[in-house]
């Protein structure tokens, strides 16, 4: 085994007369004037994981510490530099820092809110992997620490795999900046010219149709806020949402984003709108750093925009390959599509294209013909109506186009047109299938 490098360091006690910028009240007994850090050196045999990986442990309880040294061991750490207390004050952080740790652990429990000032300090000023440890895995707690800028919750009593697990995460984030993908993923947009023209139902199906493709990771994102039921359409219980990512932007990353989401059995992955009502105005910017973290990690990325004017500024529009305004064919949907389509489509970018759900040739009066002129242009879809396969896919949760209908046909069509995807059946009887309206 390899001798381990002896680091340590000491951190100045702050002036009794002067007390420290942003300290909150706290333990003193969790709390030394003069800390210093010890080497633990594992044990031999036990390297089971990635081996260059620089820890800093602080932890003011001797026995979470202990554990959380011999789990951290267990898992092939070499070196771990030990402090039994908090740093007095959030200005001694950067002293600290100055040893360039890949990993910092933090413990929660002893002082829950000063902890949290500590994890947002470092990660401030670190690009290390801040994780953190407690007994308690309340989810309100659970989100402050994503908010704070932690990387991984480890709880206690440790799970040999999941701390496994967080360290292969962490070894992988270095070197500190991440290389991004050479292209980044796809972007379509589903906006509803009206409340319950069927944009949600589409959108999702969309999504799922394109998770299909192997290889390719999709994920769903519901900003149709605060009210949007992508998740519902899905049969998906969300513990977090789409506003837990737009109150987070800054610290937004791939990481932060991958704990929001729940992956449905069909492959897709789901960021969805709250479960609870929760009124909230996301700045455009936070919105664009969503779709711009989501781009980064998934090859598809499909927006329910719900009936909302207010993403005409973001990057959703702007840079969407396509964007699908989903109407019908009576009077009020179409006399909103011609207004939406003469005030933000006039121009060639974004790409429009119109879908008309619930189409019944001739069963409303209006013509193909009259539906044009109404909305300036002709439609490239029409979904045909079928409420009996869509009332089934709200009840039993199950997407449309895991299965054949008329509408899954015609959903199909459009994911092969933007993504060059065949049927599978169609393939593997050798014959061509035409997907047509009916």
């Amino acid at each position: 085994m390899s001798s381990l490098q002896n680091t340590s360091f000491e951190l100045p006690a702050p002036p009794a007369s002067a007390p420290q910028k942003h300290r909150m009240a706290r333990s003193k007994s969790n709390v030394a004037t003069n800390p210093s850090p010890f080497l633990v050196s594992p044990g031999p045999g036990e390297l089971l994981g990635p081996e260059s990986l620089s820890i800093a442990l602080i932890g003011p309880d001797d026995n979470c510490r202990a554990a959380a040294v011999e789990a951290l061991v267990g898992c092939g750490a070499k070196e771990i530099c030990e402090f039994s207390s908090y740093p007095p004050g959030l200005d001694d952080v950067s002293r600290m820092l100055e040893q360039k740790y890949d990993v910092i652990v933090i413990e929660l429990d002893s002082d829950p809110e000063y902890a949290l000032q500590l994890v947002e300090s470092v990660g401030a000023k670190s690009a290390a992997t801040v994780m953190v440890y407690s007994e308690n895995a309340d989810p309100e707690l659970l989100m402050r620490v994503m908010r704070a800028g932690a990387r991984e919750f480890l709880q206690l009593p440790f799970e040999p795999a999941v701390v496994a697990e967080a360290l292969m995460r962490a070894a992988a984030r270095r070197p500190v900046t991440r290389t991004k993908k050479k292209t980044e993923g796809k972007l379509w947009g589903f906006m509803s010219a009206k409340g319950g023209a069927g944009a949600t139902v589409l959108a999702c199906n969309f999504a799922v149709a394109l998770a299909q493709a192997p290889e390719q990771k999709t994920l769903l994102i519901d900003l149709d806020l605060p009210l949007g039921d992508a998740a519902l359409n899905l049969g998906i219980a969300a513990e977090f949402s789409t506003i837990d990512a737009l109150q987070a932007a800054e610290r937004l990353d791939a990481s932060f984003l991958s704990q929001l989401l729940v992956k449905h059995s069909s492959g897709v992955w789901v960021l969805a709108a709250p479960g609870k009502f929760a009124q909230y105005q996301a700045s455009d910017e936070a919105i664009d750093r969503l779709i711009d973290v989501a781009r980064q990690e998934f090859d598809n990325v499909v927006v329910d925009m719900g009936s909302k004017l207010d993403l005409m500024g973001t990057s959703v529009y702007k840079e969407a390959a396509t964007i699908y305004l989903v109407t019908q064919s009576s009077i009020p949907e179409l006399r909103n599509s011609n207004r939406l389509v003469s005030q933000f489509f006039t121009a060639a970018l974004p790409k429009l294209e119109i879908v008309i759900n619930r189409f019944e040739p001739h069963a409303l009066g209006f013509s193909e013909e009259h539906i044009t002129k109404a909305l300036t242009r002709p439609a490239q879809w029409m979904i045909p109506n079928d409420y009996a396969s869509v009332r089934k896919m709200q009840i039993d949760a199950t997407p449309l186009v895991l299965a054949d209908s008329a509408i899954t046909r015609q959903i199909k069509k459009m994911v092969q047109a933007v993504s060059g995807q065949q049927d599978t059946k169609a393939k593997a009887s050798g014959k061509k299938k035409a997907f047509g309206f009916f």
